[in-house]
């Protein structure tokens, strides 16, 4: 029963601290992280928090992916209670949308916010941005294929329809950071774009 309470707090702990983390991460880069910065913006001592991740890439890395996991929670899974196809894609980009307008995150979108640090720097941690890209646009690329499939819009490459929306978040997140408050609407009209129907 100790070992169980011990387990838990230090669960909690570890989350506090990472959900700091994100946070420092999207406003000031992955690098940015410092076990220092950590301790003290959360009240623990510099060794408690390097005790929870080791070494600064091992922080990175589980940075990665907590913020994934929060935003799989955010926007993903609320998403999956619509069906397949047109109505999942309005329903991803309605939650991405919050997602970035809320933010979740205090700089924003996270990957938009740290992925340019790793895009030429070879390693874990530029494999683990790669890994959430991917599947994001994965995820979009899936509803839009099934789309195409049941006829609900005309022929497209689903692939290439995923890389131009998620571009088109990714430049809304960078427009809704620097103040233009009417990103929403030009998202929303990019996706028309892409689902012309039959």
């Amino acid at each position: 029963m100790t070992t169980d309470k011990r387990l838990l707090r230090g669960a909690r702990t570890r989350g506090m601290v990472l959900r700091r983390a994100v946070d420092l991460a999207s406003l000031d880069g992955l690098d940015g992280l410092s076990f220092g910065r950590l301790a003290t913006d959360t009240g623990m001592s510099k060794a408690g928090v390097q005790t929870l991740f080791k070494s600064k890439e091992t922080l990175q890395l589980a940075a990665i992916d907590h913020a994934r996991e929060l935003f799989v929670a955010a926007v993903v899974e609320p998403a999956r209670s619509e069906p397949r196809g047109v109505p999942q894609l309005r329903a991803l980009v309605a939650h991405w949308l919050d997602y970035a307008e809320e933010p979740l995150f205090a700089g924003g979108c996270f990957r938009a916010a740290v992925m340019t640090e790793f895009d030429s720097r070879p390693g874990s941690v530029r494999e683990a941005l790669l890994r959430d890209q991917r599947d994001w646009r994965a995820t979009l690329a899936a509803q839009f294929r099934h789309a195409v499939a049941v006829g609900e819009i005309g022929e497209l490459d689903p692939e290439l329809a995923a890389f131009q929306l998620d571009a088109v978040l990714l430049a809304a997140n960078t427009a809704l950071r620097l103040g233009d408050s009417d990103v929403a609407s030009m998202v929303r009209r990019v996706l028309d774009h892409l689902l012309v129907p039959v």
